[in-house]
């Protein structure tokens, strides 16, 4: 492998709430030992945000450095859904690959996989047009989704035996959200194990080749349906919700164990992250009524612009340049990954890509600045979130999400239309001072403004958005 250039392996966890990780909220209730291991050998990200509260627009920004909302106004990708990756939206691994690395990615993919469909139904006997292998991956095996049909692998373009039967589960909460065609003896349970496998088999077969890898595994948990493996069913005393994160945190743990034994760990960055914030519907409540807070001290969860929404845990670790125990805590997002592989690589990144990414090296080697101007987060339902310094600016009277009532609807209820937070006098998000600030909010808006004008919130030639009329809410 050549010397100067690292192995690269992100981990993308699944609805996993900052309250989750025991490092990061020391009177949770779940203990997170691998998690909390990787932190304190490497850097802890506290002010980190995916650039949505929900899933197909987080993954997006990740693999392109770009926010979502350029292409997409609000949502996710539904079943069988067409990708909202074209085979010329450069993405990290596109950059890697072309610049000497093999590329892998194992597990939900989520960003629309290209099925071919005759008629009424899908033909998963023909390859899929798009996913992974379309967008600069040499190697998959993974889920489109793992609630949703169709209920098999994918192996690079090819479903794993063919859905060609029902699946015998039910819908709920905690299982599946949409029946479908699975394969024979398909089994939600093998998922999470057998993706972590083939993470683990690739690690050691590329350990000492010619070349370095990055690996891209976004994990499934601990996402619905909540498929706990023994001997983690019942571990936590809570309830499967939490025993899925300890599962998702021994998975952690097997490939940390991997890189070490392959005896590559210094020359190895680690990422580690989750792609927005705790599914409230999984057991909030009854949690929370255990001493358990999965979004900590921040406010709402999943689907929200409040910080819960999207506030992650985001953990470093890369021994031969990272310092043990490291804390940042400004503000970075999901979409600064390209930039930071990019600038490790000494790569040149063209105009018309990455345009929202900001390069995290300098934190990597130990600088406690800022590096970015200001952090943008989406809702679910497409409503804009504005971080800059303390100042958190929500273009909605509410969380953004399924019963998000309109300004002029919050105006005739005696609501405010707009929320402002100092998120260092009030990390909860309590008190609105919209009405106190006009001049701050007027400031957030004009930004705002600017990045969607420009096509690009980074310096650089502007660029288009995909999308002709953004709605900023204002």
């Amino acid at each position: 492998m050549q010397a100067d250039k690292p192995n690269i392996i992100f981990i993308l966890a699944d609805d996993l709430g900052y309250g989750d990780v025991s490092c990061y909220n020391s009177d949770g209730k779940i203990p997170t030992p691998n998690l909390d291991k990787l932190a304190a050998e490497g850097l802890r990200f506290t002010d980190a945000h995916a650039t949505s509260a929900v899933c197909t627009p987080s993954r997006y920004s990740l693999l392109t450095g770009r926010y979502c909302w350029r292409k997409m106004p609000m949502g996710i990708v539904g079943p069988y859904g067409d990708t909202i990756l074209p085979p010329e939206r450069m993405t990290v691994a596109n950059l890697l690959r072309d610049n000497g690395y093999s590329t892998a990615c194992f597990g939900k993919w989520h960003l629309g996989m290209g099925w071919h469909k005759d008629n009424d139904s899908y033909d998963f006997t023909k390859p899929i047009k798009s996913g992974p292998i379309s967008n600069g991956f040499d190697d998959y095996f993974g889920v489109d989704v793992p609630n949703w049909p169709p209920f098999c692998f994918i192996e690079n373009r090819n479903t794993v035996g063919i859905p060609a039967h029902e699946i015998p589960l039910e819908t709920g909460v905690e299982g599946i959200s949409y029946k479908g065609p699975c394969v024979e003896d398909w089994t939600l349970e093998n998922i999470l194990p057998e993706i972590t496998n083939r993470t683990c088999n690739y690690i050691e077969e590329h350990a000492h080749t010619d070349k370095p890898f990055f690996v891209y595994f976004p994990l499934t948990s601990p996402h619905t349906p909540l498929a706990v493996n023994e001997p983690w069913k019942g571990a936590s005393g809570l309830n499967l919700y939490a025993d899925f994160v300890m599962e998702t945190d021994a998975m952690v743990g097997r490939v940390m164990d991997t890189i070490e034994k392959a005896g590559i760990s210094d020359n190895t960055l680690v990422l580690f992250a989750s792609d927005n914030g705790f599914a409230h519907y999984v057991g909030a409540e009854f949690l929370e009524s255990r001493g358990h807070f999965p979004s900590y001290i921040y406010r709402g969860y999943k689907f929200h612009a409040w910080d819960g929404g999207h506030r992650i845990p985001f953990i470093a670790h890369w021994p031969k340049t990272i310092a043990p125990g490291m804390v940042y805590d400004h503000h970075v997002s999901l979409a600064d990954f390209f930039a930071t592989v990019a600038e490790i690589n000494d790569i040149h990144v063209p105009d018309n890509a990455a345009e929202d990414s900001v390069s995290l090296l300098p934190i990597l080697e130990g600088s406690i600045k800022p590096v970015r101007e200001a952090v943008i987060s989406h809702s679910y339902k497409g409503m804009f979130a504005v971080r800059k310094g303390k100042w958190k600016l929500i273009l909605c009277s509410g969380g953004g999400s399924f019963d998000e009532i309109s300004n002029g609807e919050a105006l005739e209820q005696g609501l405010k239309p707009y929320q402002l937070y100092d998120m260092e006098a009030d990390p909860s998000e309590t008190t609105n001072l919209y009405p106190h600030c006009p001049e701050i909010f007027d400031e957030l808006v004009a930004l705002l403004k600017d990045y969607v004008n420009r096509g690009r919130s980074t310096p650089g030639k502007p660029q288009k958005n995909d999308l002709t009329n953004i709605n900023i809410g204002v």
